[in-house]
């Protein structure tokens, strides 16, 4: 592994959900009716910076509203935490309340985090609110259907609603955790290898230290961990291959160095084979909708011709083949880039069932 000082571009722009797409989500049970939407949230009166303990800006505001229009936002967002939680069933959303609504001015969404609380015993949940965006649309359901991860998030007209995916930041993570006595450093270094493999054969793009949290499971005797991705609008749209390996991002050296010193290339062979091959009984499992969803973003406008053309040149070039200089779309590179990752690992896993993919 090495780093490299390549950025993603500062402003990623939005891609519209089209017909085709949206009958997916809707065949499929992500496209519902909500109460609320991200446009009924901006309606902010004002704002005051959110400080962590230390005293440190977020990057996140509390926002206020005017009282004549809080009711109704109020009891949006509980019955849109219901939606997302137990399929709208309301009879539990009596003990519920909204107990603060934070607006982020950093990054390319620009979300609204709400924080659900019991009134009964004050646990609380988050979710989040977000403009649609296709290219976040195909990277949570590419998520949901080629990770180990199951992602739950609903659409509505412009609305996208997110469900929180619970974790360490990564960079809290690096900063607070990685040098622990506790830490198993081998298992670590074990699991960014499987981590940055997902990325790329899939191509989600920017996985900094900050958009991916850090999962601590103990076990019979030590701790086993996973990297979940939290940021999905990168997806498949920059033109730089590297930007679709967390390795190459300065923010994640601390990590890469940790596999520098306790892997050696045959084990991260090892680990990358092991991902490639549990990516693949996926597709196995769940071919029809994602060749359902990849046909519909081979169709799909989510870069600009100039980054599809770099990538495409770069990528048959890393895999020395020329079919990738004929991808017209970002969902033909992606489509290519799974065939040629997990083409082996198909073969292997249907050739005592005679199905090849």
């Amino acid at each position: 592994m090495q780093i490299e000082s390549d950025k993603p571009s500062r402003k990623k722009p939005f891609f519209p959900v089209n017909k085709e797409l949206r009958h997916y989500l809707r065949q499929h049970g992500r496209e519902i009716a909500l109460p609320v939407s991200y446009n009924d949230l901006l309606n902010i009166s004002y704002s005051v910076p959110l400080k962590d303990k230390n005293g440190k800006d977020t990057l996140w505001e509390k926002a206020s509203y005017d009282l004549r229009d809080w009711e109704y936002i109020r009891d949006s967002l509980v019955q849109t935490y219901a939606i997302l939680k137990t399929e709208g069933d309301l009879t539990f959303t009596k003990h519920l309340d909204v107990a603060r609504i934070d607006y982020c001015t950093f990054g390319n969404s620009n979300p609204f985090r709400i924080r659900i609380v019991n009134r009964f015993n004050d646990n609380y949940d988050h979710y989040y609110v977000k403009r649609e965006d296709a290219s976040r649309v195909y990277g949570l359901e590419l998520e949901h259907l080629l990770s180990p991860n199951r992602i739950t998030y609903l659409t509505h007209e412009g609305t996208l609603v997110e469900e929180h995916i619970p974790g360490l930041p990564g960079d809290v993570f690096i900063n607070d955790h990685l040098d622990l006595p506790a830490t198993n450093r081998i298992r670590l270094a074990k699991e960014f290898v499987k981590f940055n493999e997902r990325c790329f054969v899939r191509l989600l793009g920017d996985m900094r230290s900050y958009n991916f949290v850090v999962n601590v499971t103990p076990d019979i005797e030590d701790y086993q961990y996973r990297i979940r991705a939290i940021d999905f609008d990168q997806q498949s749209y920059e033109g730089r291959k590297n930007l679709y390996f967390p390795q190459f991002f300065k923010e994640n050296r601390p990590l890469v160095e940790l596999a520098l010193n306790h892997l050696n290339p045959d084990s991260v062979a090892q680990y990358q084979a092991e991902e490639r091959t549990l990516m693949a009984f996926r597709v196995s499992v769940e071919r029809h909708r994602l060749l359902h969803l990849l046909n519909i973003m081979t169709r799909d406008r989510i870069s600009t011709d100039e980054k599809r053309k770099q990538l495409r040149e770069q990528l048959a070039q890393h895999f020395d083949n020329s079919q990738f200089l004929r991808c017209r779309t970002m969902g033909e590179v992606v489509k290519l880039t799974l065939r040629q990752c997990l083409k082996p690992h198909l073969l292997r896993i249907h050739q005592n069932q005679g199905k090849i993919m």
